[in-house]
Parts: structure tokens; sequence; C-alpha cells
């Protein structure tokens, strides 16, 4: 119960490792808020966490709109009084080769990624300096730090993360608020599952451990960095990729 009585928003929890992160927090004791665009999905999740006795609320949210994310933490203070944790997961892709990117595929990325990240974290940041406390999770990418063919817009909002989280890191210190990164690289997800077993096979030969990893590998990262076992860790990046970016 490494979480206990700690309240912990994850956005873009529905599913995917956004959902799996916020299971593992809900099993350390945590209560958890399932912050996403998609409210059918959010509820649902939510929901599936209570039934198996977990402690969990869902709520929408436009991570690129600083108003909608004040009316959510609004939401949760109303409620809950504190917010202890915060993970910012939501993100999306738009890939394309740079000549043939659109504006609008560079602005969405850079606007739901980066921009989304900045945003609950602003917001946040005033409740946790007030408490003297509090842990900020931002995933990243092995992408931000490697880059990929076809994907600009995604690797410069994932560096942006990375080079955001150490500025936040230096600024809150002070406070007791600690700030890291996650990175993880090729995971199965839904996406991954569509792939050729040629596309799989050329990924693994670049990843020293043989295998994908899996949405818990990244969760486990998470809740390490959200736990008092890293109390005196910030500013950091932890890449979960098996040994790919090595």
């Amino acid at each position: 119960m490494k979480l206990k009585d700690q309240v912990a928003l994850i956005t873009g929890s529905a599913r995917g490792i956004g959902k799996e992160i916020a299971t593992t927090f809900a099993k350390e004791g945590a209560t958890v808020i399932i912050s996403d665009i998609n409210t059918e999905s959010a509820e649902a999740t939510s929901t599936e966490l209570n039934e198996q006795g977990f402690s969990s609320c869902s709520l929408a949210c436009d991570v690129t709109s600083m108003q909608s994310v004040e009316e959510m933490v609004n939401k949760i203070l109303d409620k809950y009084k504190r917010i202890d944790i915060v993970v910012n997961n939501a993100g999306i892709t738009k890939d394309n080769l740079l000549l043939r990117m659109s504006e609008n595929e560079w602005d969405a990325v850079l606007t739901v990624n980066l921009k989304g990240t900045f945003n609950c974290t602003k917001v946040i940041s005033k409740v946790m300096l007030k408490a003297k406390k509090g842990k900020f999770v931002n995933i990243a990418s092995i992408i931000g730090i490697v880059g990929n063919a076809g994907q600009s817009n995604y690797a410069a909002s994932k560096a942006g993360i990375i080079g955001f989280t150490k500025s936040i890191a230096k600024e809150f210190a002070s406070r007791g608020i600690t700030a890291n990164a996650v990175a993880p690289g090729f995971i199965q997800t839904e996406m991954t599952e569509k792939l050729s077993d040629k596309a799989k096979e050329a990924i693994f030969k670049n990843i020293p451990l043989g295998s994908l990893g899996t949405p818990q590998d990244v969760a486990g990262a998470c809740l390490f960095l959200a736990s008092s076992d890293a109390d005196y860790i910030t500013g950091q990046t932890i890449v979960v990729d098996g040994g790919m970016a090595m």
C-alpha cells in the first residue's frame, strides 16, 4: 500500500497505459481520478475499479484548455480537498514525414502533449505549493530522446516534456515537490498489436531484451516515482525500453 490515503490524478487514463497506471495506483491504496476527454470510457474505467473495491472517480477534461483543467481541479478539491500525485499521461500521435506534415498535425500533437502537460502542471502546482508536498510524473518517450522518422511533431513534444520536467523540478524542489519523467519504448498496446510480424521482428532486433514492454512495466516506474521510495529523486527521466535507446 505504497500510496495509501493519497489522491492521484492520471490524465488520459480511460484506456491503455494511463488505465494501467491508474489501476496500479489504486491497488497500492490511492484514490485515483480517471481523467479523459472520452467521458464514456473514463466512466467505464472508474466503474470497473470501484467494482473491484478500489476508490476512484472519473472527470471529463480537455487538457488543451486551461479552463477545462481548472474546472476539473476545482471538482477534485471540492470532493477530496487535496491532490498528492499527478501523472501527465494524455497524449496523441499524428505521424507524417516532415515535408508532408500539415500545420494542423504539428499543432495538434504539440498542443495536447506539451501544452496539456503545462496546463495541468501550472494549475495543480498551486495546490501542491500550498501543501508543500506533491509529485509530478510526466510521460515522455524514447522518441523524445532518439527521434524517429515520421514523428518530428511527437519527438518535439516529448523532448519538450523532458526539458519541462527538469525546469519545474528546479522551481519546485524547495517546496518539497518532485517532478520526474518516464520515457517508454515500444509497449504492447492496441497500436502495436496491429503491426505485422515482419514489423515486430524489425523492432525486436533493436531491443536488447528482445521483446516489447508491457503497460505494467511503465506503471511500475510511475509507481516508484510517485511513492516515498523516490522522495530524494527529482528532475530525472527513467527510460523503460528494454535497452533500446542505449
